[in-house]
C-alpha cells in the first residue's frame, strides 16, 4: 500500500512538472527571448545535467573488482551490442527535439491553456500510429475514447466560443508537436531498452540538442552574460521538463502499473490550464474547463477495469 501511494505520488509530481512548462516558456517570451534561445538552453542544460548525473551514478556503482586479478568480476570476451545501438537511441532524440520546437512555437502563438490541449492529441494519434505501423487494431473502447477526446478538445480549445480567436499557424504547430510526441513514444519504447535509464535519457536529449542547434545555431551563447535570466529560466525548463519527469516516472510507474500511471499523468493538462489562468492571467472559459474534464474522463475510463483487476 505504501509503495502504491509513493509510486502514484511520484507519477503525479512528474506530470505536474510537465504542466508548468508552458507558463515558464510564456514568461521567457515576455522577457524578450526567442524560440531558438528557449529550446536551445533547455536542451543544452538538460543534456549537461543528465550526463553529469549518469557519470556520478556510474562512479558510485562501480563493478566489483577481483582482488587476485584486479579485473572486474563480470567481464565479457565479446563486444557488447549496446555500443552499436547507442547511435540509434541518440537518433530517437530527433523527435523530442522537434516536440520542443513545435510545442514552444505553439505556445508563442496561442494561449498556454490551448497549447497543452493540442499537445494532448498525441493520445489518439498514438492509437493511429500503432494501427498503421505496428498493425495493432484498436478496440471499440479505444475508438470511443478517440471520439470523446476530439469532442473534449473542441470544447477545451474554445472552438464553440465566439470570444476566442485561434491562430491557425499556432494550432498547426501544436498538432505537429502531438505527432512528434506520438512518434517519440513509439520509437523510444522499442529502442535502447537494454541501456541504463539515465544513459538512455542522456543519449536521447543529446540527439534532441543536436537537432535543435542544427535548426537554431546557438549563437546566443556568445552574447549572453552568465547571470542572464535565460539561464535561470532554462534551468527550470531543463529540470522540470528534461530531468525530473523521466526520473520520477521510472521510479513510480513500476510501482503502480501503466494503467494508473496513464490516469495520473493526465494531471499535466489541468495543471497547465490552471497555471495559465492564475499565473499568466489568461482567460479560461467555463466551456473550456468542461472540455478539460471530458478529456480527463476519456483518459481515465478505459483504464478503470485494469485498475480493478490489480486492486
Amino acid at each position: 500500500m505504501k509503495d502504491n501511494f509513493l509510486g502514484g505520488f511520484l507519477v503525479f509530481l512528474g506530470a505536474c512538472s510537465f504542466g508548468v512548462l508552458s507558463s515558464i516558456v510564456k514568461t521567457a517570451y515576455k522577457a524578450g527571448y526567442t524560440l531558438g534561445e528557449v529550446t536551445g538552453i533547455q536542451c543544452f542544460l538538460g543534456m549537461l545535467m543528465l550526463w553529469s548525473i549518469h557519470f556520478i551514478v556510474k562512479a558510485v556503482h562501480k563493478p566489483k573488482v577481483s582482488a587476485s586479478t584486479n579485473t572486474p568480476l563480470a567481464t565479457s570476451t565479446t563486444q557488447s551490442p549496446e555500443s552499436t545501438k547507442k547511435w540509434k537511441v541518440c537518433a530517437v532524440g530527433l523527435f523530442p527535439g522537434l516536440v520542443g520546437i513545435c510545442y514552444y512555437q505553439c505556445v508563442q502563438l496561442v494561449p498556454a491553456s490551448i497549447a497543452i490541449i493540442l499537445l494532448m492529441q498525441y493520445l489518439w494519434i498514438s492509437i493511429i500510429i500503432d494501427f498503421v505501423i505496428f498493425k495493432n487494431k484498436p478496440t471499440i473502447i479505444q475508438l470511443a475514447t478517440v471520439i470523446v477526446i476530439i469532442l473534449g478538445s473542441s470544447l477545451a480549445a474554445g472552438m464553440f466560443n465566439q470570444d476566442i480567436t485561434l491562430n491557425l499557424t499556432g494550432c498547426l504547430f501544436g498538432f505537429l508537436a502531438a505527432l512528434m510526441y506520438s512518434l517519440f513514444i513509439s520509437t523510444s519504447s522499442n529502442i535502447g531498452n537494454e541501456l541504463p535509464k539515465l544513459e538512455k535519457s542522456a543519449l536521447m536529449i543529446t540527439g534532441a540538442c543536436f537537432v535543435t542547434f542544427l535548426i537554431f545555431p546557438p549563437l546566443f551563447f556568445f552574447k549572453l552574460d552568465i547571470n542572464d535570466k535565460l539561464y535561470q529560466l532554462g534551468f527550470l525548463l531543463a529540470l522540470l521538463g528534461t530531468v525530473l519527469p523521466p526520473f520520477l516516472f521510472s521510479i513510480g510507474i513500476p510501482k503502480i502499473g501503466i494503467s494508473l500511471s496513464a490516469i495520473l499523468s493526465a494531471a499535466e493538462l489541468p495543471v497547465a490550464v490552471t497555471c495559465s489562468f492564475f499565473y499568466l492571467h489568461e482567460a479560461v472559459y467555463f466551456t473550456q474547463w468542461i472540455g478539460v474534464v471530458i478529456i480527463l474522463l476519456a483518459i481515465a475510463l478505459p483504464n478503470l477495469k485494469h485498475i480493478k483487476k490489480t486492486a
